[in-house]
């Protein structure tokens, strides 16, 4: 997955869920936008270098938006969960995904369930059960360990109930955790987050929901971020 070119400036503060306060290098201010609705844990602190990409837009308020953080320890971590879904069919077309990689169609956001949802992804294939696939970013990282969710999430515990009654049906179904952090090897549910998630998670697993963690990498050309890919499958830990 290609970034748009990515500027860095040093952070000030995230305030209002959408917005953050970075300063550049020559000393100016500048305001982002921030594609993130959640608690961000770990991935912007005071002092961090923000990568930002500028849509040079003359309607929108804040023009630039918040991309990338790179940590103080050096990791780079994708704060704009929208690259997420963009991300995951980007390895679903390349066969990257080996456990869905006999799938020939995609089909992005499709409605589906009886909680008024849309599946991240409806995977079809010939002679293959109908696959529904929900898609989770890790950029909540310990050590090098990778965590999800980083705050309660209500609507990702709807997601696996869906998912279930898929399964139910006769469906595959599958939970995907995408990296968008560099710095983990393995993943596990944070059950010490949100408790019914990960008795939700268990349930599921339980009665056949699938699920796979995949590690991302960042590609780095003359200093600046310039992609990044989902490269391998990281151990699950229960």
């Amino acid at each position: 997955m290609q970034f748009p070119f990515l500027q860095s400036a040093t952070l000030i503060r995230r305030y209002k869920r959408f917005m953050a306060d970075v300063e550049q290098a020559n000393g100016d201010k500048l305001t982002l936008h921030c594609a993130n609705t959640g608690a961000m844990t770990g991935c912007g602190e005071k002092g961090d270098i923000v990568w930002y990409s500028d849509s040079k837009s003359t309607t929108r308020k804040y023009p630039c938006s918040w991309e990338l953080t790179q940590l103080a320890n050096g990791n780079l971590v994708c704060i704009n969960t929208h690259r997420s879904n963009q991300l995951t069919h980007e390895a679903l077309t390349n066969k990257v995904i080996k456990e869905l990689d006999n799938y020939s169609e995609i089909y992005p956001e499709v409605k589906y369930g009886e909680e008024n949802s849309r599946i991240d992804f409806l995977l079809k294939g010939e002679g293959l059960p109908d696959c529904y696939m929900e898609v989770k970013s890790i950029t909540f990282v310990k050590g090098t360990l990778g965590l999800f969710p980083d705050a309660v999430t209500t609507r990702g515990q709807k997601h696996i109930r869906e998912l279930m009654a898929m399964k139910a049906q006769g469906h595959r179904a599958v939970l995907l955790f995408t990296g968008l952090h560099d710095g983990f090897d393995h993943f596990k549910i944070a059950e010490f987050v949100d408790p019914e998630y990960n008795k939700l998670f268990k349930e599921a697993l339980a009665v056949g929901v699938e699920a796979y963690a995949y590690a991302g990498k960042f590609n780095i050309v003359n200093g600046i971020p310039d992609s990044l890919s989902l490269s391998q499958a990281v151990p699950l830990i229960l």
